[in-house]
């Protein structure tokens, strides 16, 4: 139990999620800034709507460390949106990769993403989880935004706006965004959708494992074959 003389970061999260709860999402970075100042970094994966939480935190703080984790498996169109918003908001743009290429990847491992649940897991592991903590040790993190939303899907309907992972603070600002939140920031500020949102893509991550959304299919289910909805660096099992 937490005492006077030392709260844990779990207590302090829980105090600052309660204390942000009301706020605006500007606000929340703000809140993050004069926390961490230099130590604050955010995560981009060049989505379908990633420009919104780019947008916001650049305009508060032009040079936070925008970590990038590049798979080497992403869609072209991935690429080309990250070199497009990259040049207009003049991101800070950090990019971390696997230790081993693609081909050497699947020279030694096969291709995992077609393995079940446990060789999915074992892909993400190499090419996100690993380049992802590499990025927040090297940029001596200790503070992390990230973009994700409670009404992307059932594993994120209970996040809170601030909480603790790997003993590093995460802070989610549009986390109480809807759809037309998103939407309505965008067309406001004249930002674009990814590319393949209009192809029918909501959750865009690698060629392998994203499909367009159909009918028969939920948001969910069109990444990982429906397997599983989180790639591992957002797993609420790592937050204490």
């Amino acid at each position: 139990m937490a005492t006077a003389d030392h709260v844990s970061p779990a207590v302090e999260s829980t105090a600052a999620d309660r204390r942000l709860s009301d706020a605006s999402a500007a606000d929340r970075i703000r809140w993050a800034v004069e926390q961490f100042g230099g130590s604050l970094v955010m995560s981009t994966s060049f989505g379908s709507q990633s420009a919104v939480m780019l947008h916001l935190a650049t305009r508060i703080m032009p040079e936070i460390p925008v970590v990038f984790v590049d798979t080497g498996y992403l869609f072209p169109e991935t690429y080309r949106f990250a070199d497009l918003l990259a040049a207009r908001l003049r991101l800070n743009l950090k990019v971390f990769r696997a230790a081993e290429s693609p081909a050497w990847i699947e020279a030694r491992h096969g291709k995992l993403w077609e393995k079940g649940e446990k060789g999915i897991d074992a892909y993400n592991q190499i090419v996100k989880v690993e380049p992802m903590q590499r990025a927040l040790s090297e940029l001596g993190a200790r503070a992390w935004l990230a973009g994700l939303r409670r009404s992307q899907s059932s594993t994120r309907e209970r996040l809170p706006i601030v909480s603790t992972q790997d003993g590093r603070a995460k802070i989610l600002p549009i986390v109480t965004w809807t759809d037309r939140d998103v939407h309505r920031y965008l067309t406001e500020n004249d930002l674009p959708y990814h590319p393949l949102w209009e192809k029918g893509y909501i959750s865009i991550g690698d060629v392998q494992t994203s499909r367009p959304v159909s009918s028969e299919m939920t948001a969910e289910e069109s990444r990982f074959f429906g397997i599983k909805r989180e790639c591992g660096l957002h797993d609420p099992a790592a937050n204490i």
